[in-house]
Formats: structure tokens, sequence, C-alpha cells
């Protein structure tokens, strides 16, 4: 363990001291171990684990410490019986059955974030499966489908009969949510490929923060679970519409006044359709919430039912959104191959939300006589935990699980929206649901709670508020349908040529016969190591690969209008690649961390108990004896005249860990192009060897382009404490 001063000197018992990034290891000197626990008691930081539900960046290590990584969060509970297998839900689902039967017994799901009853403040609400294992993403085998964690875009797209394959270009589905999910990019491109679907790249995912800027990002999520909810809404919307851009608006906090801020902004920023997984119990200030964040003619704005059973929730309530109810969801042996009923049970307490508002006025479309104000719901998508969707989240669950909640069905029916087309300007989305109801497939069993029996919680023919119209059968109900197709063309910029090894740059051009409306392009047969932006039509990059292409540019607008262009592009062969070592700083011996980037104090001057492989400088990743993640990273081109990459580096790893298991880890990645990353190694606590080791990898495949090598060292037991060294870095190219 090695206690941090805060100042570049520390002073060990013996009177010595050494200079450098005031950092030493307990085995050095235990002494600072019980000066280091007695500072953070009298500064107040001995006590964050009390406040580990705050997210704000001071007590994450309270969050990842022993109370999350427990017994509680690793036990019986947690790892229990086996999901029902990867072929779906079509066999008896025991667990789900039982649950439905008999409410007061014990759940086999938790809810992410606590219910809030502070008046103004909201809480997400997705349901974390508890009795199927999670495991990380290393436990699937490259390439193929995660199984044992709910469903995959596979079946829900089948589920709901979606063009998912061929509509949503160029469309911007935004999801809103509270607090930073540091890891949403790299969690969502692991998702994507594991479900094969098409990598995430320039301009396909943007992370905001409310007032729509990149930076600064609102505080980490820790442990308040809205994390969990990025990585479900994210998900959900690359599952629908893989081809959709997603935009993730990140409030300051689960207030109204900052989610709804997060809403128009979204909406300002260009998104046509809007998610919002999240809700409180109404209140009176509702009307007024409605015209400030959430009326927006032209937009499919929609938000989760709750989770707590027969009752109504805001913003689902709001006359202006599209509220979405929830269902469990099964195979069947029937010509459409899926059943769906009311998630819920006769007692109450659990399942989808619905009912009669009581401040909302009812939108002129909806009809129903059994309550004179806004009726919940619209429409429905899978919600039950015990017929969950996979998601893939290592920031605050580890990797994969299985989860449920109308957190899941809000983000499916906004993607729907998207697949769908273009909102009518001025107009409300929910009002294509009920003047299209025969495209959506009826829910007709099933209860959320007790009501009399009536349809505002009971599943009946036609209209009822659990589910509303029910659920997508195709997207014929989520359009206006009385568009004229418009008409997009591509100006055909004629023959090209190049050399490999030498930078292009082609600009290509599209007009749309609608005024106002954005194309998005993309390219197809492009020579190997150049890329379209997506936004402007303009290709560039270094060619690698001498031979003659054929490439076609597609414009597609926000419709899904498209037009294209094909041309000829001929490569010619380049010069001889020089033998060259591409990384700044290898063996940090400037003294400065440049052009590296890393956590604070990773760099560090070598003594005899923290030794460089050679030199005097040299990077140490963790080492704390507790809960932390350091970073250590740099960019860097490869060039695309060469053959061969190689990746070196020299690694020493010392540990204080019990045998037998990895508790602490370093992760070594390829970040790039876009948001790709590829896991080189992992090493761990179980891979001490007590002295440096030469580790290399082939990043041939990464010629021509532009990457990120980034070292992760995650520490996760207290009291025990293992320190990464690494040095003498080299990326090596002929």
């Amino acid at each position: 363990m090695r206690p941090r001063t805060g100042y570049g000197t520390e002073t060990f018992s013996c009177g010595a001291s050494t200079t450098g990034l005031g950092r030493s290891r307990a085995a050095i000197a235990r002494t600072w171990v019980l000066a280091a626990t007695a500072g953070l008691a009298v500064s107040g930081l001995a006590a964050a684990g009390t406040a580990a539900a705050q997210p704000v960046p001071a007590v994450r290590a309270a969050h990842h410490g022993a109370a999350h990584h427990g017994a509680a969060h690793h036990g019986a509970a947690h790892h229990g019986a086996a999901h029902h297998g990867a072929a779906g839900y079509g066999a008896p689902n025991h667990a789900a059955d039982h649950l439905a039967s008999t409410a007061n017994s014990r759940q086999d799901y938790r809810r992410a974030c606590p219910v809030t009853t502070a008046p103004g403040t909201m809480a997400c609400m997705v349901l974390v499966r508890t009795n199927v294992a999670q495991f990380p993403a290393t436990a699937v085998r490259p390439g193929a489908e995660p199984a044992g964690v709910g469903y995959g875009p596979a079946s829900l797209q089948s589920a709901y009969k979606l063009p998912s394959a061929t509509a949503g270009a160029g469309r911007t589905v935004a999801v809103v949510d509270a607090y930073d999910d540091p890891d949403a990019a790299s969690d969502l491109a692991t998702y994507r490929a594991a479900w094969g679907l098409p990598a995430c790249g320039t301009g396909c995912f943007e992370k905001v923060n409310q007032n729509g800027l990149t930076s600064p990002l609102p505080p980490p999520a820790g442990g308040s679970g809205w994390a969990t909810e990025e990585s479900l809404d994210l998900d959900m919307v690359s599952a629908i519409c893989p081809k959709c851009h997603i935009l993730l608006v990140e409030a300051s906090s689960p207030s109204v006044a900052d989610l709804g801020t997060a809403v128009n902004r979204a909406v300002s920023m260009g998104a046509l359709y809007v998610s919002n997984s999240y809700g409180a119990q109404e209140s009176s200030s509702d009307p007024g919430y409605d015209s400030s964040y959430y009326d927006h003619p032209g937009v499919a704005v929609t938000a989760s039912a709750g989770d707590g059973g027969y009752g109504v929730s805001y913003p689902a309530a709001s006359p202006y959104v599209t509220s979405v109810g929830g269902t469990s969801l099964r195979t069947s042996l029937d010509s459409r191959g899926w059943t769906e009923q009311v998630w819920g049970s006769s007692s109450g307490g659990e399942g989808t939300g619905s009912g009669c508002s009581a401040n909302e006025a009812k939108p002129p479309w909806q009809t129903d006589t059994g309550c004179a104000r806004r009726t919940d719901n619209d429409v429905a998508a899978v919600a039950d935990p015990n017929t969950g969707v996979a998601v893939y989240d290592s920031y605050d669950q580890g990797g994969w699980l299985e989860v449920g909640g109308t957190s899941a069905s809000s983000p499916i029916i906004a993607s729907v929206f998207a697949l769908a087309g273009v909102p009518a300007h001025g107009s409300y989305p929910s009002a294509y649901i009920y003047a299209h109801t025969a495209s959506l497939f009826d829910v007709t069993s099933g209860t959320d709670g007790a009501c009399g029996g009536s349809y505002l919680c009971t599943a009946m023919a036609g209209y009822d508020g659990p589910t509303g119209w029910g659920t997508p059968d195709g997207t014929a109900a989520f359009s206006d349908g009385a568009r004229t197709p418009n008409t997009v063309t591509v100006t055909n910029p004629g023959s090209q040529t190049g050399s490999a090894g030498t930078p292009v740059s082609l600009q290509v051009s599209g007009t749309d016969s609608a005024a106002g409306l954005t194309l998005t392009y993309s390219a197809t047969g492009l020579p190997a190591g150049l890329s379209i932006n997506s936004g402007t039509g303009k290709i560039t990059g270094t060619p690698t690969t001498a031979r003659a292409y054929r490439v076609t540019v597609t414009a597609t607008d926000g419709t899904g209008a498209s037009g294209s262009a094909a041309f000829a592009w001929t490569i010619s062969q380049s010069a001889a690649c020089a033998p060259l070592q591409l990384l700044g700083n290898p063996g940090f011996e400037t003294g400065a961390i440049n052009p590296w980037t890393a956590s604070p104090n990773v760099l560090t001057h070598g003594s005899q108990a923290v030794p460089a492989h050679s030199g005097a400088w040299l990077a140490w990743l963790d080492g704390y004896g507790g809960p932390h993640t350091d970073t250590l990273a740099q960019k860097v081109a490869i060039p695309s005249n060469c053959r061969h990459a190689t990746f070196s580096f020299w690694l020493k790893i010392s540990t204080t860990d019990p045998p037998g298991r990895a508790y602490d880890t370093l992760r070594v990645q390829v970040l790039g192009p876009g948001t790709a990353v590829s896991t080189l190694a992992t090493y761990s606590n179980q891979n001490s060897s007590g002295k440096y080791v030469r580790h290399s990898f082939s990043l041939s495949s990464y010629i021509g382009e532009t990457i990120t090598l980034k070292f992760t060292g995650t520490e996760t037991l207290s009291g025990h404490d293992t320190s990464f060294f690494e040095d003498d870095n080299a990326l090596s190219v002929a």
C-alpha cells in the first residue's frame, strides 16, 4: 500500500526521505499506513463509505470498496440460479411465474437506483436481475454472443418485427440520464461488437453535459445506479436502431430541473427522438415542468411508466410525452413466435406503472372514458427483469448482466420511432399510435395491481392502461404516414488515383429535394486507410494497399431517403517504410509525462524500493491497498507504408494479495479507430514474479491508423496492494 501525502517528499519512519511523487508502499514503511488512516479520519474521508450513494468524485473509492465487492454483491443471491438459456424464454420460466403469483415473496432483482421521495428529484428505473450470474467481457469468446444474460438485438428485432437492418440511418436518438458514466463509450463498443452490430464510428456516439458541451462532464455516477441506467439506454438504442446516431446527454443531478434542461439540450442539438428512463411520484408542479421541459412538437419524447406497479409517475404522465409501459416477453409457437402479457401481479407493488393522472390534462388523441385526465400508458415493450435484456456495464456492474424495468422499454420505443421516420413538424408522435392501432400487437392478459378489474390496471382487448394500445408490430404505428419521400442526389467526383503512403483528401457532396434536412454520408469499397466524414462527405486518410477499388458513396437524410454515386479509385505502390520507433518519451526519461497522459502520480522517480527497468524514471500504477484505478495512455499514428508494427514494454508486478484469485488487474488496450477497443492482455496479482518481464504484441492490423495505447490498472481488494511497474515501451515499425 502506498499512502499519498499530497506533497513532493515522503519521510519514512527511519528518517530517510525520497523525492518524487509522494508515494510509498506499505511494505517499505508500514507506519505510513497508520498515518494515512489517521489523516483520512481527520479530514473526513474515512467516513466516505457512509456517503457511497452520493455520486461525487470524492466518494468513488467508497463505492468500489468492501461494501460493493463484498459478500452482499458477489454472494449467492447475485450468482445464483442459472439463466433460462441463450435460446430465449420459451421454456417455462419458473422464477418469473413464481414472482407473478407471489408478489410478497423475495424478488430476484434489485433496483439500481433507490426510490426517491425528495420533491423535484427523479430515480432511474433499471432493475438488475440477481439470480443470473454476471461476468466480464473476457469471459465471452471474441465474436460470440454472450449467453445467459437476456435478450440481444436479434431477439428484440424479431419480437417486434423491426426493419433495424435497413432503417434509421442519419437519425439521432438521445438518451437523458444523470451523472457521468466514464466507461459509456467503451462499454457501448463492447456491446455492439459482441452482438455483431456495426462498430460505432465517427459521429455515431456523442456524450455531452446538459449544456451540450463535452467538458466538463457531470460528477461520476459512482454507486448511484445511473451508470447502469446509461448502459441500458445506450445498448437498447443500439439493439433496435443500430444505424442511428446516439446522443447521451448527462444531467448534473437527478433533479427535474437538470434532467429537463438536458431534454431541452438534446432537442436543440437535433435529436428528434428523446428517451427518459426515470421518474418520480406525481406532484402539482408537473404541469409547469411540462411547458418548461417536455413540450416539444415534432419530437418523439418517450418516458418510462415506472416499476412499482399500478400508479402513475412523472414525466410519463405528461401529455406531451409517449408513456411507455412494460411487458413480460417470451417465445411462443404461434405465427408471431413471441407472446406478451402485462408485467406485474394482482397484488401490485411491482411491475409496470399505469393509471389515471391526478394533475395532467388528457391529450386530445386519448378517448378512453374511465379517466378524465391523462391516462398512462400509450404503448409498451419488454420490461420484466425475469425476461430481461442483455446489457454490458463494466463501470459499476462488472460486465454482462441481465436487466429490466420500464427503463428498457422507453429507449426501445424511442428507437422504434426513429426507425419509422421523421415526425411531422408540429405534431405529437404519441398521436400516431392512436391513429394506427391495428399495427400493434395487442396485449390482452395480465395486471399490474388492484383497480377493481378496470382497464387502468388490467390488460384487455384494445386499449388498456398497462400496455396502452400494445407493443410494436413493425413501425407503421410510429409514423404519421403522410410524408412524400425526398430525393437525394450525390455528385459523382469521377475516377480517382493515388499512391500507398500518400495522404489524400476528396470532398463528395450531395443535395436534398427537401430544404433544411441534414445529409449523412457513408461509403463502401474505400481504399484501405481511408474513411469518410459522415457529416461532411469528405474522404481523408492515407491509403495502405495498392490495387484498384470501386467506391460507392451514399448520402441519407433524416427521413431515410438516400442517393449514391459510384466511381473508380486506383492506388499505386508506395515507397518503402523506414525502420522506426514511434512512441514519444518511451522510458519516461524526460522526467515529465508528456506525450503520455496519465492519472496523477503515475510518473515516478525510481529508487531501490521502486526500481525502473532502466534509467531513472518509470510508470507506477496502483499500489494503494484499496479500491483505485490508474491509467496511462499515448496516441500514435502508424505509417501506412509499413508492413510490420510491434508494441512492447517491460512490466514488473509486486503484490501482497492472497493467492488463488485475480483481485487487482492491469489491462493493456488499443483504442481506435473511432470508439473500437481491443484488449491485448490482462495481467493481475497472479502474474507477480518480482522481476521485470518483457511483453510484445503485433499491431500490424493497425497500420495506417491512429490509435491510442492504454494501460488501466484497477485495485479492488482493501488491505492488500498490487503495484504494476511499467517501463521502456516501444512501438517499432518496419
